[in-house]
């Protein structure tokens, strides 16, 4: 058997694993073991230290636990809630105010956690409650609510993106500044849609009552600075530190956990409890990540040194069709990867799959070719917009299913409707990234020259 058909055995073996249930992580190992060991011998294991090493070696990682961690501390203190009842507070007189807050709640604590577990959760446990007293609409509450979770993905400071710039081999720091645009606009289209459906329809999201709602303008912008600002400045700090290039990603990621940790002092909500609750949460999920890291790396080298990804991308490129509609095709099942698959699964085993052909592909992107340093930085914008999308995407779309964990009283039937309404408008990001490529390169340029 030739090594690159052992390796497609290899490929077809995963995918079993994973739709079978297997854990991730642990199929990844034991199958780059056992067919690595039948394809080159005792080597597999020396690859293995070699890889493991060389993975733990990248210093941009160790930003993974502490963006993860801020995340943790500040849904733990309740500041997401805090966030929320400000918004609530002064736009409660506006025709579905508590989709403009959940939105804009969203968009900011996007930028604290990449976690769309969290997110959804948290947001579900806040609004939801609050929609049903007020009559919302459930479909387009429940859009709202996963849509806007969903956000944490794509808007930087986003784990994803820390992930995903090592494997493809591009500067973290630009991705952070090539999805800023394309994750404002995510969340502008969010905002116009809700906002122009509750004008059209009042009863979809009608006004608070006025004794929930703030009036006085003095008591609005007290509100504002006490509830909004504090936390913004320690995201936005964060943030600019790094497109500014005053630190690093990881030393901004711990001066950001440091602020998480004040803010909770400051609205006097430090617990031990809580502290001990963020920190096993943020270890459960770094370790998670940086596990399964570890492990498609080891998997991505045996399937690479078996010669198989060297094949698939001869035969993908020799596909008659053009480099756009390559493209296509490949978010095409980046997209359907995405309905049974968490995003670093997708990152760690299929980007590293696709990188290849990517690389090959005759195709220029605002000036550059797709191969080159901001080409790649495109295409991966490209990548996390779409993974963004497929969690809105039923049936088997992750988010309806963290949502209906903390409204059971709401239809998933209409969870999903009201989702596929923001999957409309997610789709509409991502072919405006898609085909206006300067969407998500301008600011790289601007910001670092096109280097």
């Amino acid at each position: 058997m030739s090594p690159e058909f052992l390796g497609l055995i290899l490929l077809g073996a995963l995918l079993t694993g994973i739709f079978v249930g297997f854990p991730i992580a642990f199929t990844l190992i034991i199958l780059a073991v056992v067919f690595g060991f039948i394809g080159f011998g005792n080597k597999v294991f020396y690859l293995m230290v070699y890889q493991t090493v060389g993975l733990m070696k990248e210093e941009t990682l160790a930003a993974v636990p502490l963006f993860v961690f801020m995340g943790h501390m500040m849904e733990e203190a309740g500041l997401m809630e805090r966030l929320f009842k400000s918004f609530q507070s002064i736009l409660g007189g506006l025709k579905g105010s508590l989709f403009i807050g959940v939105l804009l709640t969203a968009t900011v604590f996007a930028t604290a956690t990449g976690i769309i577990g969290a997110s959804v959760t948290v947001m579900g446990l806040l609004a939801a409650p609050a929609m049903m007293k007020s009559k919302y609409d459930v479909a387009m509450s429940a859009g709202v609510i996963t849509a806007g979770g969903c956000l944490g993905i794509l808007i930087p400071p986003s784990v994803l993106l820390v992930v995903l710039g090592p494997v493809v081999g591009v500067s973290v720091v630009t991705l952070f500044i090539a999805a800023m645009i394309p994750g404002l606009i995510l969340s502008g289209l969010f905002l116009a849609y809700t906002i122009i459906r509750c004008q059209l329809n009042p009863e979809l999201g009608p006004p608070l009552p006025r004794e929930e709602r703030l009036t006085s303008p003095k008591a609005i912008l007290l509100e504002f600075i006490s509830g909004i600002v504090p936390l913004a400045v320690v995201i936005f700090a964060a943030l600019g530190s790094i497109i500014a290039g005053l630190a690093t990603p990881t030393e901004a990621a711990a001066m950001a956990s440091v602020g998480a940790i004040l803010l909770t002092i400051l609205y006097r909500r430090m617990t031990m409890e809580r502290m001990k609750a963020a920190v096993l949460k943020a270890l459960a999920t770094s370790s998670m990540v940086l596990f399964l890291a570890v492990a498609s790396n080891v998997y991505g080298s045996v399937f690479a040194r078996l010669g198989t990804a060297s094949l698939i991308t001869d035969t993908m490129l020799a596909l008659p069709i053009s480099p756009m509609a390559m493209i296509v095709v490949l978010m095409a099942v980046i997209f359907l990867l995405g309905w049974p698959l968490e995003w670093p699964a997708i990152v760690f085993i299929f980007v590293p799959i696709f990188l290849p052909v990517i690389q090959e592909l005759d195709l220029m992107v605002a000036g550059y070719r797709v191969g080159s340093s901001m080409g790649l930085v495109w295409f991966c914008t490209l990548v996390a917009v779409n993974l963004q999308t497929a969690f809105l995407s039923p049936p088997v779309a992750m988010a309806a299913y963290y949502l209906k964990g903390v409204a059971p009283d709401w239809p998933l039937g209409k969870i999903y409707k009201g989702m596929m309404q923001f999957m409309i408008l997610q789709c509409i990001g991502l072919a405006i990234v898609l085909f206006f490529p300067e969407v998500a390169l301008w600011l790289p340029k601007l910001f670092v020259g096109g280097r």
